[in-house]
C-alpha cells in the first residue's frame, strides 16, 4: 500500500513563475548553472546551485554553499516573493515537449515507504551526491525539488486529473528550451479519490531522481534525531514528488564517450571488438533496434551487433540491457572501464544533447569514441525493479524534465 499526501507548497506569484523555474541542478555544471542565472537574480538555480555566488574555488560541498542556500531562498520568499498556500493540496503539472505530453500529481510521499521498498529504486546512488542533497535539505529545511515517479495509470486519477486541467492553471509558460510548462491546484474534492486510489497500489517506482530520494531518506533521520517529540506525522517524513503515469513517458538513450583507447591502437581495438560484435560503417548514428550500438571512432560512424559469443543471461533482467551488454562486452574487457561511476575514463551525455555533442567530442579530441545507445523502456525499468535488480549507471534520460522552484517542500 502506497502512501500519498497533499502539501503546502511554497511557491512563487503566478507573474514570476517563468524567472523563479529553473532546470534540475544535476543536469548542469557550476558554469552553465552560472550562465543561465546570469542576469536574473530570481533563478532558482541561486538556491539549488548556490556555489555560483560564491568564488570559484568554493568546494561546491562546503558549509558556506549550504548556508549560502539557506541565504538565497529566504531572500526568495521576500523578493520574489514565495508563498506558501494556507492549506495542503494536490497539484497537477503538465510538461509537453515537441509532440511529448506527460501529467502528473505533485504530492508528498512516504520516506517510511521507500526504505522498505515499496517505493522501488533502479539505480544505485554515490555517496558523495547523497551528501550533497541531504546537507542541503538540513540546511535549507526544504525539499527543492521534486523526485520524479511513475506507475502503472489508474482510470479514476486520470479522471480527476482531466477535470482539474478543466480550471484554471496556477502557472503556464513555456521555458527557454521551449518545454512548456503548465500548473493547476487540485480542488480539494478530489483528494480523497487520489489517496484511495494510491492506497491499492502495490508499487511506485523513481524514474528519475534517486539521489534526491535517498537525500529526503537520509534528512529524515538527521531531523528525527534532533526531534524530542517525534511523531511520524512531522513534513521531514515525506519527501515532495512528482507522479506520472508510466503509459505517459518517455525514456532517451544515455550516450557514452570514452577518452582513451586502453593503450590500444585503433587497430588493436578494432580486432578486440570482432571477438564479440560484427562491425560496419553506416550513415546512420543512433541504433534502431535493441541490442545494438553505434560508435563513434575517426570520424566515422559504425554499426555493431553482438554474435554469438554474447550469451542471454538466464534469471536476470539488468543483464541483457543493451547498457550491459555493452558494458561487459566492451567497455570492461578492452577499454578497462570496470566500474563506470567512479572510472573517470568514461562520461555519460543525455540523449536530448543529440549524436552531434558525441562527434563534437571526439572531433575536438576531448575523447577518443563515443557509443550511441538504443533507449531502455519504461518496462525494463519497472521490470527491472520489479525484480529487485539495478540497472547500471546512466541507463535512462528522461524527457522533459520538470523545473525546479515551482513547487518546494518545506520541512
Amino acid at each position: 500500500m502506497a502512501v500519498i499526501r497533499p502539501f503546502r507548497a511554497l511557491r512563487p506569484a503566478k507573474e514570476v513563475a517563468h524567472l523563479v523555474a529553473s532546470v534540475p541542478y544535476d543536469v548542469v555544471n557550476r558554469e552553465e548553472a552560472s550562465e543561465l542565472a546570469k542576469d536574473n537574480p530570481l533563478n532558482f538555480l541561486r538556491v539549488t546551485r548556490s556555489e555560483i555566488e560564491l568564488p570559484p574555488e568554493t568546494d561546491p560541498y562546503d558549509k558556506t554553499v549550504y548556508e549560502k542556500a539557506k541565504e538565497n531562498l529566504e531572500r526568495l520568499k521576500k523578493e520574489a516573493p514565495l508563498v506558501q498556500d494556507d492549506e495542503p493540496r494536490f497539484y497537477v503539472y503538465k510538461l509537453t515537449m515537441g509532440g511529448q505530453t506527460q501529467v502528473g500529481i505533485a504530492a508528498t510521499f512516504s520516506v517510511e515507504d521507500y526504505d522498505n521498498n515499496i517505493i522501488l529504486k533502479h539505480e544505485k546512488t554515490r555517496k558523495v551526491k547523497e551528501d550533497d542533497r541531504t546537507n542541503h535539505i538540513v540546511t535549507t529545511k526544504a525539499q527543492t525539488g521534486g523526485v520524479f515517479l511513475t506507475y502503472r495509470g489508474i482510470h479514476e486519477i486520470d479522471a480527476v486529473v482531466d477535470k482539474t486541467m478543466e480550471t484554471e492553471p496556477l502557472y503556464k509558460f513555456t521555458s527557454d528550451d521551449g518545454i512548456e510548462h503548465v500548473l493547476w491546484k487540485m480542488p480539494e474534492d478530489y483528494n480523497d479519490i487520489v489517496i484511495f486510489e494510491i492506497e491499492k497500489v502495490k508499487n511506485l517506482y523513481i524514474a528519475d531522481g534517486h539521489h534526491r530520494a535517498a537525500s529526503a531518506s537520509r534528512a529524515q533521520k538527521v531531523m528525527k534525531e534532533q526531534t524530542t517529540t517525534h511523531t511520524g506525522e512531522e513534513e521531514y517524513n515525506f519527501f515532495f514528488a512528482v507522479l506520472f503515469p508510466a503509459e505517459q513517458l518517455k525514456i532517451m538513450p544515455y550516450n557514452r564517450v570514452v577518452f582513451n583507447l586502453n593503450n590500444l591502437s585503433t587497430q588493436e581495438y578494432f580486432e578486440k571488438i570482432k571477438k564479440n560484435f560484427s562491425l560496419e560503417k553506416t550513415e546512420n548514428p543512433n541504433p534502431r533496434e535493441r541490442k545494438t550500438f553505434c560508435m563513434f571512432i575517426e570520424d566515422e560512424w559504425y554499426l555493431l551487433k553482438p554474435n554469438e559469443n554474447v550469451k542471454e543471461v538466464e534469471d536476470s533482467v539488468g543483464e541483457n540491457l543493451d547498457v550491459s551488454i555493452l558494458q561487459n562486452y566492451l567497455l570492461n574487457p578492452i577499454l578497462g572501464i570496470k566500474d563506470p561511476r567512479t572510472d573517470s575514463n568514461i562520461d555519460f551525455i543525455g540523449g536530448i544533447r543529440g549524436t552531434d555533442e558525441l562527434e563534437k567530442l571526439v572531433k575536438e579530441g576531448k575523447a577518443k569514441v563515443a557509443f550511441s545507445m538504443f533507449p531502455v523502456s519504461v518496462d525494463d525499468l519497472m521490470n527491472i525493479a520489479d525484480a529487485g535488480e539495478v540497472m547500471p549507471p546512466k541507463s535512462t534520460w528522461f524527457e522533459p524534465k520538470l523545473r525546479d522552484g515551482l513547487l518546494v517542500h518545506l520541512i
